[in-house]
C-alpha cells in the first residue's frame, strides 16, 4: 500500500509539473512563424528549429557552429531570412557556403544578420525617424546595415544594396528578438 501511495504521489507531481508548464506556455503571447508558435520563454534556437520557413537558416547556423552562441544569454536581434529568401540567391550559393571549407564565409553572412542587443521593430523605427529617415547599425559581423521605412514597412539594406523587408516583426525570445525578413543580407 505504501508503494502505491508513493507512486501515486510521484505521478501526481509529474502531472502537476506538466500541467504547469503547459499552462505557462498557454499564457505566453506567441507569434506564429513557419506554422509554429514562437514562445518568448524559449531561446532563439529553441524556437527557430520549429519554424517550417527557416530550415535553411537553421542548417546554416548549425554548419557555422553558431548554435551555442544563439542559445546563450544574449540579448541578440536576429533578422531571420526565410527559406524563400535563401532560394532567391544565385543557384549553388547555399551549397557552396555550407561546405566545411567555407565556414568563415558562412559565419560572416550569418552574423551580418545579428545585432548585439534587443531591438524591437518600434526601437528601430524610432531610430529611423530620429535620423531623418535612415539609421545605420553595426552588426555582430562588424559591417553596417541601414534601416529605413516605406509606408508601414521596415526595411534593411546591406552594403551591396540588397533590400530586405521585415515580414514578421517582434518575435520575442528569452535571449532577444527575431524579425523575419524576405531577403538574405550580404556583407
Amino acid at each position: 500500500m505504501k508503494i502505491k501511495t508513493t507512486i501515486a504521489v510521484f505521478v501526481l507531481a509529474a502531472l502537476t509539473c506538466t500541467f504547469n508548464a503547459t499552462a505557462q506556455k498557454m499564457n505566453e503571447k506567441t507569434v506564429m512563424v513557419g506554422g509554429a508558435p514562437m514562445y518568448p520563454s524559449k531561446n532563439i534556437i529553441e524556437n527557430a528549429v520549429n519554424s517550417n520557413d527557416h530550415k535553411t537558416l537553421v542548417a546554416a547556423v548549425k554548419a557555422a557552429g553558431l548554435v551555442e552562441t544563439l542559445q546563450s544569454k544574449g540579448p541578440f536581434t536576429v533578422f531571420a531570412p526565410t527559406d524563400k529568401a535563401f532560394a532567391k540567391l544565385p543557384k549553388g550559393t547555399i551549397d557552396h557556403v555550407l561546405k566545411p571549407e567555407n565556414k568563415a564565409i558562412l559565419t560572416q553572412i550569418l552574423t551580418y544578420h545579428v545585432l548585439a542587443g534587443n531591438y524591437s521593430a518600434e526601437k528601430v523605427w524610432e531610430a529611423v525617424k530620429a535620423n531623418n529617415g535612415k539609421v545605420t547599425m553595426t552588426t555582430v559581423a562588424g559591417a553596417p546595415l541601414t534601416f529605413w521605412t516605406k509606408g508601414k514597412n521596415l526595411y534593411a539594406t546591406d552594403v551591396k544594396g540588397n533590400n530586405a523587408k521585415v515580414t514578421i516583426a517582434n518575435v520575442n525570445q528569452s535571449n532577444g528578438v527575431i524579425h523575419v525578413i524576405d531577403t538574405v543580407l550580404m556583407p
